[in-house]
Parts: structure tokens; C-alpha cells; sequence
């Protein structure tokens, strides 16, 4: 079994190692991040595995003081009739006491790229190219381990990528990697360790299995985000509520069942946060976002469905015009009337049988409460946009998550997908209502297709 690989990540303080590293373990706690300089004094590992075998190791190491000075000073160490190599120059540094007192930080960092089989140099593209980078990357490849800069923060507006590649370039170092640790491209891991196997031929097939173990790992993640989002949708299109034609009793019902969506809602929330090994505070409130875990806007404020072009209304025309019953829209809550006698009249013994309770309730004057079409519509568009956020979420984020508007149209005005028709038959089907039966097999075919739908349809 081959050793892991050894990478220590390097670079001038407060560039993103730290970050970098976070988002590579998907590890949210790893050490700190902060805007301080020099918020990393000491070294740190971290490893990655697969199958239980260990792959990779990479080592956080502190920031790049004074590179300036530093490489004055050993250019300076060479005796009389000597011309010593790099490594060996190195060498005689961290034996002296300089590496002890004045460039202690330094030393660390030298000391694990020469027990490292490569290291990660981290440019924060936002900075100009001055010369103290340029004297970092002749201190660094002193070690004569292979480097391979990484670009960091390349989503910024103010980026000086061009600068930098020109720069790098001329250094003699044409193979980099473009990563944002905050808002990483999909295929942004996988291109930074196919750039490593160009420099490490014979960890090739290390690094291929971190590829494909990244690949499986983010479809296995997109796909149980959209079965928690088929959970959801058809626990709420399932739920119903019995109630008698009273007013004081059908405000009531109607205020429980919002809450109960709103609180089902939330769970999923917690759930796709977990996933993907985000904390709660991960997002807040801004157009369709989140405050403290939480949705800022009302799931059921008319404004939020008006805004997302959803369309509101039109159950209680067709229902009057049917003859069967009335259906009043409130606040995103339909309430179903009774059925009309002559209705019952006309049917058949089929029909009693499957109408069974809830026709008998009915006839006694009893409502159905059930969540109108337009709030399962905004349920799926918000909790696709957050799946969506945060498919593309660094771990190294610290600012909450902010959604705009989705573009999506399907879900604002297509048809809703079937499954969710067959679930408002079967209110056994959501664990909202008493006495549900969410084992059933037919109910978990519908989630299935569902959650097949749903991977069909990306928000953008």
C-alpha cells in the first residue's frame, strides 16, 4: 500500500491557506480563518482517505513574513569557495539560530515543505505582484520539492489573474490551478489535483481515486439533497386537515397548518445544511434567503408568490364551475367545501368506497384544509436554489448565504409534476398528518420519482 501524499500549503499570510484547506476536507472548523494577518502560528494536518486508505496529507502552514530579508539573509550563508544548492543552503539555515529566533516563522514553514513531497503555493489574486512574492517563491523553491500555485480568489472582481499568470510565467512556473476556496468551481477539485499529477507523475493513481472519489461523493450529495426536497414536497402536498365549517375553528386550523409546513420546511433546511457539512448560521435572510436557519421571507405572503411570478388563484372559479365544490384560497391554504349532494347522488358505490371518511366528513358539513399549489411550487423553487447555493459553497465562506431570484420556469408556471397529484390522495402519505404510513412501497415510488424529476430541473 502506497504512502499518502504529503502536500503542505504555502504562501504569504492571510492568502487562504487556511481556507483553502477547509474546503478541501470540507471541514468548516479547520483551524481559523479570519481577515488578521498571521492568524496560523503552527503547523496543521489534516488527511483524506477513501475506502479507509489514506491518500493525501496536507499541512497548513503559516504565512510568509519576510521573505525580503530572508532570502538577503541566505544568499549570505555560503562560506568562502562554496556555491551550495538549495537544499543544502536550507539546511545550514535551520541549524543556525536565526531559524530559532528571527525567522522562526519561516522555518516552519520551510521545514514541512522539505518533508512534504510538493506544496501548494497560495496567491490571493486581489494583490498586486510585488517583490516580496517574487522573493517567497525563490526562498520556496529552495526546498526543491515541485510547486504548483494556486490562484485564489478568483471570483473577486477586483482579481489580477493576468497579472499574475504573466508573472508566474516568467518565473518559469506554467502549471497552476485557478481554485476560490469561497465560491469553488464544480470541477475545481478535480482540476487541481489532475494539475498535481502533472508534477507528481508517480502519485497518479493516487490522486485519480481522490478525483473519482470527489466525483461520487458530490453526485451522492446532489442526489439525497433532491430526495429530502421530494420528502418535503410530498409530506406537504399529502397533508390535510379536517375541520368544521366554523369561522373561529378554520382560522385556527389554518394558522396550525401554516406553522406545520413552516416548521417541515425548516427541517429540511437543517437537513441540506448537514449534508453538506454546513453550520445553521450558514445563511440569512436577503430576497429568498435564510435568517439563523431560517427563511427571512413568509412562505405564505402573496408578495413573496407575486414576486417569483407564481402564479395565485383560480381554484375557487373552477371550483364553483364544477358544480362540486368551493375552493377559497387563503393565504396560500385551500379550504375544499363539501361536496354538492347531487354530486354524491350521481355516483357510484366506486366512488363512495374511495371517498370513504373524508366524503362522510364532508356531508357533515366538516372542510379539508391541504397547501395550495403555489406554496408547493415556492417550497421546491427555494429549497432547489439553496440545494443549488450550496453545491458551490467553499467551506471557507464566512458570509451567509444570499439567494436572488430563480430563473427556473418550470416550477413557477409548468405543471406540477405528477407525483405530487398522487399524494394529495393519500393523506397517510406525510408525516404531518396522524397516523401516517411512510413505509408503504407506493409512496416511496412516488418519492422516487420525484426526487428523479427534481434532478432534472437545476435552478439557475
Amino acid at each position: 500500500m502506497s504512502a499518502p501524499l504529503k502536500l503542505a500549503l504555502v504562501g504569504h499570510t492571510n492568502v487562504g491557506k487556511t481556507s483553502l484547506l477547509r474546503t478541501l476536507t470540507r471541514d468548516v472548523e479547520f483551524g481559523e480563518v479570519s481577515p488578521r494577518a498571521s492568524t496560523t502560528r503552527h503547523v496543521e494536518g489534516a488527511r483524506l482517505s477513501v475506502d479507509g486508505q489514506a491518500l493525501l496529507e496536507l499541512y497548513d502552514t503559516p504565512g510568509l513574513e519576510d521573505a525580503i530579508a530572508l532570502l538577503d539573509y541566505l544568499e549570505r550563508l555560503d562560506r568562502p569557495g562554496e556555491r551550495l544548492d538549495g537544499p543544502a543552503r536550507l539546511a545550514r539555515f535551520l541549524e543556525g539560530s536565526e531559524a530559532r529566533q528571527r525567522y522562526e516563522q519561516e522555518a516552519k514553514v520551510l521545514r514541512q515543505l522539505m518533508a512534504s513531497d510538493a506544496g501548494l503555493y497560495v496567491i490571493d489574486v486581489r494583490e498586486p505582484v510585488l517583490a516580496k512574492y517574487r522573493d517567497e517563491l525563490a526562498v520556496l523553491t529552495m526546498c526543491g520539492r515541485p510547486l504548483l500555485p494556486v490562484l485564489n480568489f478568483v471570483a473577486s472582481a477586483s482579481h489580477r489573474e493576468g497579472e499574475w499568470r504573466e508573472a508566474l510565467a516568467r518565473l518559469g512556473l506554467h502549471a497552476l490551478v485557478a481554485f476560490d476556496s469561497v465560491a469553488p468551481p464544480e470541477d475545481g477539485e478535480r482540476r487541481l489535483y489532475e494539475s498535481l499529477a502533472l508534477l507528481l507523475e508517480r502519485s497518479r493513481s493516487q490522486l485519480q481515486r481522490l478525483i473519482e472519489d470527489h466525483e461520487a461523493q458530490r453526485q451522492a450529495r446532489r442526489q439525497a439533497g433532491n430526495r429530502l426536497i421530494a420528502e418535503l414536497l410530498i409530506d406537504c402536498a399529502a397533508c390535510r386537515r379536517s375541520v368544521a365549517a366554523q369561522l373561529v375553528l378554520e382560522q385556527g386550523a389554518i394558522s396550525e397548518l401554516r406553522d406545520a409546513i413552516r416548521q417541515r420546511e425548516q427541517r429540511c433546511v437543517e437537513a441540506l445544511l448537514r449534508l453538506y457539512a454546513f453550520r445553521s448560521s450558514d445563511a440569512k435572510a436577503a430576497d429568498l434567503p435564510l435568517l439563523d436557519g431560517r427563511w427571512g421571507d413568509d412562505l405564505f405572503n402573496p408578495e413573496t408568490l407575486k414576486q417569483l411570478g407564481i402564479k395565485v388563484g383560480g381554484g375557487m372559479a373552477a371550483g364553483a364551475a364544477t358544480g362540486v365544490g368551493v375552493d377559497l384560497l387563503v393565504g396560500g391554504i385551500t379550504l375544499g367545501a363539501a361536496a354538492a349532494l347531487g354530486a354524491v347522488i350521481g355516483g357510484s358505490a366506486q366512488t363512495l368506497r374511495n371517498y370513504g371518511e373524508r366524503l362522510k366528513g364532508k356531508l357533515k358539513g366538516q372542510r379539508e384544509l391541504t397547501v395550495d399549489d403555489a406554496v408547493l411550487r415556492l417550497l421546491a423553487l427555494r429549497q432547489q436554489q439553496l440545494l443549488a447555493a450550496l453545491n458551490v459553497r467553499g467551506h471557507a465562506a464566512v458570509d451567509a448565504i444570499t439567494l436572488n431570484a430563480p430563473q427556473e420556469t418550470l416550477w413557477r408556471q409548468g405543471k406540477l409534476p405528477a407525483p405530487l397529484n398522487v399524494a394529495r390522495a393519500h393523506p397517510e402519505w406525510s408525516s404531518l398528518n396522524p397516523g401516517a404510513r411512510l413505509e408503504e412501497a407506493e409512496r416511496a415510488e412516488q418519492v422516487e420519482r420525484l426526487c428523479s424529476d427534481l434532478s432534472m430541473q437545476p435552478v439557475g
